[in-house]
């Protein structure tokens, strides 16, 4: 995810705009082609999709109990990439009102105009279209209907649907982040067992409280888009209540991958030093909260930080557990 916005001197897709009182010249055509390609990887927000990798990558090796064959792996990673880039494309699409009118997200490419909003929309169907068909066609059936569910449970249930009338657009629109876990699963065995929804859940319950941290640092532009975020309808108390309790589901339903995935103590004992961690700093925000400390020096970037910390290392454990218990054989 895009944390903060480019300086005052960079243009939207990170390349130098003109300084202030310097001619603009005429850009030369490689350079506007350069620009044209910087603003469409933008469009399919890389950052996000990096997230959803961390996840997709480390449920193959669950799935193979070992290391994925490379094949399948690789058209997994390529079709889930263009799948989470075509939802995030039309996502710009339909928000970019919205987008405007936000801090962090008014340097979009489309609310930028450096893609048309048709542009947009054709960007997101093709890929849409072309993910779908590379993971029938070189994956397998499966993953290619759960990848279609996603794209379309993100662009029409959240976007759609979720994100501008409830307070809970984040809970059940996060069901789309969840897919990659899935769908990695899918790939490899062809149908899908407990152990990828036990890490379905942790990615669904882990969401919640990611998000909220990053709308306290920005309400006031959901706000000012109206966007019923719970941090806009909801007291700082109230918000921190709720990101402790997702934090505590979060915890619990990633030990349960031991017994259920039968994973080797290293994941276990990696699993509860690091929901440790989270679980303090989330009950240090709460004690905070109370204690009459309120916003920004709340420092919740510093949880959505962490919150994204620990996702990323326990899917590293995820990882590495099947390999560390195939030496042990």
């Amino acid at each position: 995810m895009a944390l903060s916005e480019p300086p005052a001197h960079e243009s939207a897709d990170g390349t130098a705009a003109d300084a202030p009182g310097e001619p603009a010249g005429r850009p030369s055509p490689g350079a506007s082609l350069l620009a044209h390609v910087r603003a469409y990887v933008a469009l399919s927000k890389p950052r996000v999709i990096e997230l959803l990798l961390i996840t997709t990558i480390p449920v193959m090796f669950v799935a193979a109990s070992g290391v994925p064959p490379l094949g399948t792996a690789l058209a997994t990673l390529v079709f889930g990439t263009m799948s989470a880039a075509s939802a995030n494309a039309i996502n710009c699409f339909i928000d970019r009102d919205i987008d405007q009118e936000m801090r962090r997200t008014r340097r979009r490419p489309v609310a930028m105009a450096r893609v048309t909003p048709l542009g947009a929309l054709v960007y997101g169907l093709a890929l849409a279209v072309g993910s779908t068909a590379g993971f029938a066609l070189l994956v397998n059936l499966l993953s290619a209907a759960l990848s279609a569910f996603a794209i379309l449970f993100y662009i029409f249930v959240y976007t759609m649907l979720l994100k501008r009338r409830t307070a809970q657009n984040v809970v059940w629109g996060g069901i789309a982040g969840c897919m990659p876990v899935l769908i990695g699963w899918s790939a490899i065995t062809d149908r899908l067992d407990w152990a990828p929804f036990v890490l379905f859940l942790v990615v669904f319950f882990w969401t919640p409280p990611h998000t909220w941290a990053l709308a306290m640092r920005y309400r006031e532009d959901y706000a000012a888009a109206k966007v019923p975020m719970l941090p806009v309808v909801a007291t700082e108390q109230r918000v921190m209540l709720e990101c402790v309790l997702y934090s505590w589901a979060t915890v619990v339903t990633s030990l349960l991958l031991w017994p259920v995935a039968d994973t080797t103590p290293f994941y276990a004992l990696v699993a509860l030093a690091l929901g440790a961690v989270l679980l303090v700093q989330a009950h240090r925000l709460l004690a905070r909260v109370r204690a009459g400390v309120t916003g920004p020096k709340l420092s919740t970037m510093g949880f959505f930080h962490l919150s994204n910390a620990y996702l990323a290392l326990l899917f590293c454990a995820v990882t590495v557990d099947p390999l560390l218990a195939g030496l042990l054989d």
